[in-house]
């Protein structure tokens, strides 16, 4: 029998204490000292795991459409123990695992992740029977979201910006007498005090009715340190303004990609300053856009793609939320309601937090 570590003074004396307490002690310290190693090790095969996630893409066998390098979707499902099969013969198809679903429809950019719309920058190819889905959405688009890239060790999420569109001379959309400038500053103001109850810094790159050029938002963000820049916008329509409603948010188009609302884009299609935080700035924006759809029931407009002046400049990951139509009678009613600005303060936030934790673990 193991002998007791237990201190009896009437059996081993004063002197006995000192002795019982040294043995724990070096068990503690054992034990702290496995325990750090169990924790080195598992953020190790982490990093591995999603590094090679990450890179896998790459080696698998390219096919040339469009101008393209194109993936087997089949090829990738293989890699990745994802089922795939028809829902519609020719033109939609899905890939399942344990833990994710994804949609994708033929000679579309839409796709679905987990239930969420996401653009993609090349549509879905269909070649003598088989799928066919661009590296380059696998690597910005779809990776990000499955295999979250992780920030360096150490460095955590501290601080946002962020920036209510619009101002000053700059009203933004108007419907009646009521302008976009005044609401991205009132959602602003309640993101920043969800954010803010949840130990992060906050900035704000106007906190009044002033007009702030777009080169200066992002260098805004840049001067105070800012982690995380967050663009705040609310939408309208030209036509069928009672049928177009919803929310979606934005994030920087790859360079060489074509957005996803192409015509009036920035014309340079090079590497822009935001593009090296890539598959950051899809990761953001999805978090948000599927914290809004699930937390607000609104309408899923998705996950799109834009060369924003913001966006091209800011150093850090980045995205452009229009966070619903200012032109629609119903979701005007609700933008306009400081209730459901709250809400929809504290989805974002949710989304922003999801992210955080993502990049962090």
């Amino acid at each position: 029998m193991e002998a007791s570590t237990v201190f009896n003074p009437k059996i081993q004396g004063p002197a006995g204490l000192s002795a019982i307490a040294l043995k724990r002690c070096r068990e503690t310290r054992r034990l702290r000292a496995f325990m750090k190693l169990a924790a080195a090790a598992l953020a190790l095969l982490t990093g591995l795991l999603t590094a090679s996630a990450q890179n896998a893409p790459g080696k698998l066998e390219r096919t040339r459409l469009f101008g393209n390098d194109y993936i087997r979707l089949t090829d990738w499902a293989e890699a990745y123990r994802f089922r795939m099969f028809w829902t519609r013969r020719n033109e939609e198809v899905q890939l399942a695992s344990s833990w994710s679903k994804l949609d994708f429809t033929v000679d579309s950019h839409k796709a679905g992740i987990n239930g969420v719309s996401v653009y993609l920058s090349a549509p879905i190819a269909l070649r003598n029977g088989a799928v066919f889905i661009s590296l380059l959405d696998l690597q910005t688009a779809v990776q990000p979201v499955l295999f979250p890239p992780k920030n360096t060790v150490n460095v955590p999420i501290l601080s946002v910006c962020l920036d209510p569109g619009h101002g000053g001379r700059d009203p933004g959309n108007k419907e009646s007498r009521r302008q976009e400038k005044q609401y991205t500053l009132l959602l602003a103001q309640e993101l920043r005090d969800w954010l803010t109850g949840a130990g992060l810094k906050v900035t704000l790159t106007r906190n009044a009715d002033n007009f702030v050029p777009l080169p200066q938002r992002p260098e805004i963000a840049k001067q105070r340190d800012a982690d995380l820049f967050v663009s705040l916008h609310f939408n309208a329509a030209i036509a069928e303004k009672d049928q177009v409603k919803g929310v979606e948010v934005y994030c920087l188009t790859p360079a060489g990609a074509s957005s996803t609302n192409a015509r009036g884009d920035w014309p340079d299609t090079g590497a822009s300053a935001g593009n090296r935080v890539d598959a950051k700035n899809m990761l953001l924006a999805y978090q948000i856009q599927k914290a809004m759809v699930r937390s607000l029931a609104v309408e899923d407009r998705g996950v799109k793609r834009a060369r924003f002046a913001v966006l091209r400049d800011a150093q850090v990951p980045a995205v452009l939320i229009e966070a619903g139509f200012m032109s629609h009678p119903a979701e005007s009613k609700k933008i306009f309601n400081p209730d459901y600005r709250r809400q929809l303060a504290q989805a974002i936030a949710d989304g922003i937090l999801a992210f955080k934790r993502l990049v962090e673990r």
